[in-house]
Parts: C-alpha cells; sequence; structure tokens
C-alpha cells in the first residue's frame, strides 16, 4: 500500500469519526423520553384499558432506560380529562396517548396551548387532526364479524345479545359486522342490542346481559370497558364473545372466542419516532393485516370446525380477499346501503350511522 493511499485512508477514518461521533454521543446521552397515557376507566386485569396498558408495558419492554412512562386511570371525558392532560404537560411529559374518542376535543384544546408536545388519541381514526395530534384506532369490525361467524355456527335459538356503550360510528361498525358475520353461515340470526349510553358500568352491564339472556340471547358480545358480560354468562351456563382482551380466566367456559386488539408496536413505533425527530402527525387504521386485531382464546365447547372456519376468515381478511361489509347490505328500514358486489369505503365505514337488517332495536334517541 503506497503512503498517500494510507493517509488518505486514515483520513476518511477520521471524517468518518467525526462526523458520526455527535450523532453517537446525541444517542447516548439523549434523557428518557417522558410518555404518558390517559385511560377512561380503571385499570382491570381484563378489557379495554388493560390491553391499552399492555401497549404501555410494551413501550418499556422495548426501549427500556430510552423511556419513562406513567399513566393516570378513570379519568372521565370532559373538564376532568382537559385538567389532567394540562398536569401531564406539566410534569414534562412529551408525548401523550388518550386512550378514548370522548378525549379528542380536550386534546385538541390542550395541545393549541402547548405545540412543543405530542398527542396521539387512540380510539380516533378519521377524526380532526393537528400539527401535534395524531389519530389512530383498529379496525375492530374485522374481529367482530369473525365472532358473528362462530356466533351464527354456535347459537341454538338463533338470538344473538349485544351490550353496546354509545352509538358512535365504532360501535355501530362492530354491531352490524356482528350480525353479517353471523348471517353469512345462519340467515336467520338476529342480534338484541341494549344501549348503556357509558362505556364503563358493571352493574349495568352485568343487568343488560341478564335482560338478554331472558329475552332468548343465548351468545351475547359487548362494546363496553369491563368483563361484567363475561361473567353474567358464564354464571347461566351460556356463550360469550370476549372483547379487548382474553377474557377465560373470567369465563373458562362461556367465551367462545376473544377478540383482541394490540397497540404495542403503534405506541412504540410512534415514541421512537418523536426520540429521532421524524414523529409527524398522522392517521392510523390498521386490522388483521398490521397485526392490530387477532381472535384468539377459542374456548373449550367450540368445535374444532368451527374454530377452523374463522381462523381461515381471519386469515382472508389479512390477505385481503374478505371484506366485512361487501355488499348487497341493506339497513333495518329495508335501504340498500352497500349495492352487491361492492365493497363500503373506508369512509363510508368511518361515517357508519346506520344499523345493519338483523338487528333489532333502533338507535338511542
Amino acid at each position: 500500500m503506497s503512503k498517500n493511499l494510507a493517509s488518505r485512508r486514515a483520513f476518511n477514518s477520521m471524517l468518518a469519526a467525526s462526523f458520526f461521533a455527535p450523532a453517537l454521543v446525541h444517542a447516548q446521552t439523549q434523557p428518557p423520553t417522558r410518555a404518558a397515557w390517559l385511560y377512561v376507566s380503571p385499570l382491570t386485569p381484563e378489557g379495554w384499558t388493560h390491553q391499552q396498558d399492555e401497549g404501555r408495558r410494551a413501550v418499556e419492554r422495548a426501549l427500556g432506560t430510552q423511556v419513562q412512562t406513567r399513566y393516570v386511570e378513570n379519568v372521565p371525558e370532559g373538564p376532568d380529562a382537559e385538567r389532567v392532560l394540562r398536569d401531564l404537560v406539566q410534569q414534562g411529559n412529551q408525548i401523550i396517548f388518550t386512550t378514548s374518542f370522548g378525549y379528542t376535543n380536550s386534546v385538541l384544546r390542550v395541545a393549541r396551548d402547548f405545540p412543543q408536545v405530542k398527542f396521539e388519541c387512540l380510539a380516533s381514526a378519521g377524526t380532526q387532526r393537528a400539527v401535534n395530534v395524531a389519530t389512530a384506532n383498529a379496525r375492530y369490525y374485522e374481529g367482530r364479524y369473525l365472532a358473528g361467524i362462530a356466533a351464527g355456527r354456535m347459537t341454538r335459538s338463533g338470538q344473538l345479545g349485544y351490550v353496546a356503550g354509545f352509538p358512535i360510528p365504532e360501535v355501530l361498525q362492530g354491531i352490524n359486522a356482528f350480525v353479517l358475520g353471523a348471517r353469512s353461515v345462519n340467515a336467520q340470526a338476529v342480534v338484541k342490542v341494549v344501549w348503556l349510553n357509558v362505556w364503563f358500568d358493571p352493574p349495568r352491564e352485568r343487568e343488560a346481559a341478564i335482560t338478554l339472556m331472558n329475552q332468548g340471547a343465548d351468545v351475547l358480545a359487548f362494546h363496553t370497558g369491563s368483563s361484567a358480560v363475561m361473567s353474567a354468562a358464564e354464571e347461566r351456563g351460556q356463550l360469550a364473545i370476549g372483547y379487548h382482551s382474553d377474557m377465560r380466566r373470567i369465563a373458562p367456559t362461556a367465551q367462545i372466542l376473544a377478540v383482541t386488539h394490540w397497540w404495542g408496536n403503534y405506541d412504540t413505533q410512534r415514541v421512537r419516532a418523536l426520540r429521532a425527530n421524524t414523529w409527524q402527525s398522522m392517521d392510523t387504521w390498521g386490522g388483521v393485516r398490521e397485526g392490530m386485531i387477532r381472535v384468539e382464546g377459542f374456548g373449550p365447547r367450540v368445535p374444532a370446525a368451527v374454530r377452523a372456519q374463522v381462523l381461515a376468515s381471519e386469515q382472508r381478511i389479512g390477505a385481503g380477499t374478505l371484506a366485512p361489509f361487501t355488499g348487497p347490505v341493506r339497513d333495518t328500514q329495508g335501504r340498500l346501503r352497500i349495492p352487491p358486489g361492492q365493497r363500503a369505503s373506508d369512509a363510508a365505514i368511518l361515517g357508519m350511522d346506520w344499523l345493519a337488517a338483523g338487528v333489532q332495536g333502533g338507535l338511542p334517541g
């Protein structure tokens, strides 16, 4: 090797070292990112908030000492949420994950006052964003359709029950997908709905479940925050669909399957983006294909053929060859909502404000 070549290589090595050294030092000395989560209900061993907290824990596992997390549970939507959000900002949190659709307006007000803080509105895909406010949600309706297939196959009475929180599009998507899945295998199946207008009220959720069972429903589903519906079904010897998380601990013989959702990858990616200074406001709506929705936790009363059919349908949804909202679909008044052979657009699904044929019990006034 010539002396000049050796000198050039030494110079290039020194130049590269000087170029990359600041970035390396920054990565090693960058303080931990402070991230907070806001929960609409108490943190329980199962349910919506439990699964959101699993996302927080996944961030901790992935990032270790690069992140410091905290959460505030049981925060009502409205003025209390805005107060807690402002407290979390004052405490130095750099990114805040809120986990209920009803927090959105509070987030937008606080975000205007603190542009340096990033906000992640989960359960709010398709809603208003800002430069420092991102929105995300999961396609829960995909799991609901799969649960409907299992429910339609396993019901003896043909009557399914559904305990619902608020009549927002996300909930209507789930009810409609559930009845469509059930009717894809059992054309006479009906879904009876009880509206609570609350997300988390275990005594009322239990009471609604008992009412539905007294009316002949032998498979229950729900879109509320606790496991009360599952425990009621277990006590009565009926069947139920776990939601948010696997609920076999509560309903070891009643659970047909659980529709679960997983926030860990999304939350981790967003904190990493903040640390890398690449965070941007965006709208995310992921489902089976993205790993945000799964069906799992099949119970002991589920025949192998039913399980196989559900899992095969899940694979088709993930591959894009099966779309739950494919026409013809009519509403409860007989109006054609999705023409034959057509798939509903994301915009139509996000704005869903009607109930599909086969649902008994209209929208609350």
